[in-house]
């Protein structure tokens, strides 16, 4: 068998440290009661559904509806999302750019909104240097859903088999082996540099 040619990265924890407790630690005080926001109020599921296209405002607006007390702190996860990515992890964006510098074909495939994701690229430039990008938010297709890995194939002529795929979600990893892909796990722990020497890439 060949050796994979092409780089395919997720962005959220494992380019970007993103987590809503960076920007919510700012606003709560009680730290259970920052818990129970998130679990109750701007859960991981009415975040998900911007990364596959809804509109910000009419997000906050549903929820401002059903929990009107709350919302300042529902706004400023619209208005103060920014604050919500802490940086980069800086190994895995030096180990991107070292890729680029190789000349080793990379793109990306993120469950991401797109307007938030224009305001990545502003604050962190090498967002824009792939050379082909998915966009959940643009496309109104979420991973692990294997539609979204068939469009970037597609889009950009890629074979699976040519791709190693990088996320930090194990659904995501095991739909991209699914449609034929190599995937990698990309756990706090792993060393990602030595898995993609193992490939073969020049890391």
């Amino acid at each position: 068998m060949s050796k994979p040619t092409t780089i395919v990265f997720d962005i959220g924890n494992v380019l970007l440290r993103w987590n809503p407790r960076n920007l919510y630690r700012t606003l709560f005080e009680d730290a259970a009661e920052m818990e129970w926001f998130l679990e109750n109020v701007c859960t991981h599921d009415w975040n998900v559904e911007q990364d596959r296209g809804r509109d910000w405002d009419e997000a906050v607006a549903l929820l401002v509806k059903d929990h009107p007390k709350h919302e300042p702190h529902i706004r400023a996860f619209h208005e103060r999302w920014s604050e919500t990515v802490s940086g980069v992890f800086e190994d895995h964006v030096a180990l991107l750019l070292r890729l680029r510098e190789a000349g080793v074909p990379n793109y990306c495939i993120t469950n991401f909104s797109g307007p938030k994701f224009i305001l990545a690229k502003e604050r962190f430039p090498f967002l824009a240097g792939f050379d082909g990008i998915i966009v959940s938010g643009d496309e109104r297709l979420l991973k692990p859903d294997p539609a979204i890995y068939h469009l970037l194939l597609d889009r950009y002529g890629l074979k699976a088999e040519d791709c190693v795929f990088i996320d930090d979600s194990k659904p995501n990893v095991v739909a991209a082996r699914d449609v034929g892909m190599h995937a990698i796990h990309c756990v706090e722990s792993i060393d990602l540099a030595a898995e993609l020497r193992a490939y073969g890439f020049p890391v």
